[in-house]
């Protein structure tokens, strides 16, 4: 693939810290247009990845490629979300302020913006439906509602790459049908999509799912990838439906986290 037609080029790959090796060997390649979901537990290396392909983190070793050049050279085609937002508690932000800042790669920080600016925020508000809250103060929102403000804010930068580290977090359900919708929009649009989720049921619709336990456990479609055995390296427990004719469904129960998850995958993945 050239350079244009790429989003992630990953050849031995090492990420972590001067001082830890979190996670090495991966070896990936994403498309422009293309979906990864990274599935592990907390800890597991999802959010240092994360961070190495947005160039926050230097590659301990092997190489990268980030839309044809080294992390953190071209941050203005790149939408980062990640878990904290300290923001809102520093600066008495109002929530269409957030949003707007998702254009400031392409206006610059004292850029004035115009009114195809302005459409486009109001168009991502009303996507995460919170442009009633437009007004309103970051600080007097909800969790749940200031993670729909954050996630406008990157629909609003209409990057060619998305970065998202645990998006579902705090959302309620209809926050979340509302998150899948727009992103699923965003790869229409064709952008590439990376996300950092413990949600395994949104995992499988992702193009590739990487697997990671401080180590690579597998990467390719959800569909071979997201199996009982694997899911038992990667989370610790694996227990079957004992309701066969639910169909193709099991519970992963993690050890750092609550309630197991119970997902329907498709047939061939339990087999």
């Amino acid at each position: 693939m050239t350079a244009r037609s790429t989003a992630i080029e990953a050849t031995g790959l090492a990420v972590g810290y001067p001082a830890e090796v979190v996670v090495e060997g991966i070896e990936l390649l994403l498309p422009a247009s293309g979906s990864l979901a990274l599935v592990g537990t907390n800890g597991s290396g999802k959010s240092t990845f994360l961070r190495t392909i947005a160039g926050l983190l230097r590659p301990r070793a092997g190489t990268i490629r980030v839309l044809g050049a080294e992390p953190g050279r071209v941050p203005a085609r790149i939408a980062y979300l990640a878990q904290s937002h300290a923001n809102g508690f520093i600066l008495p932000l109002r929530v269409v302020d957030v949003v707007r800042m998702g254009r400031y790669p392409a206006r610059g920080l004292l850029g004035r913006l115009r009114s195809e600016d302005e459409g486009i925020v109001r168009g991502a508000m009303e996507a995460m439906g919170v442009d009633h809250l437009a007004n309103a103060p970051l600080g007097s929102l909800s969790g749940g509602q200031r993670q729909r403000v954050h996630l406008a804010r990157v629909l609003a930068h209409r990057a060619d790459l998305i970065l998202l580290d645990e998006p579902n977090a705090g959302l309620d359900a209809g926050g979340r049908e509302r998150y899948l919708a727009a992103f699923a929009e965003e790869l229409h649009r064709g952008a590439a999509l990376v996300t950092a989720t413990h949600d395994i049921g949104e995992a499988v619709e992702y193009d590739r799912v990487l697997l990671l336990a401080r180590r690579v456990v597998a990467l390719g479609p959800g569909s071979e990838v997201l199996t009982p055995d694997r899911l038992m390296e990667t989370f610790g427990i694996v227990v079957r439906d004992p309701h066969p004719e639910h169909g193709a469904r099991f519970a992963v129960a993690e050890r750092t986290h609550g309630a197991p998850q119970v997902v329907e995958l498709p047939e061939s993945a339990t087999r």
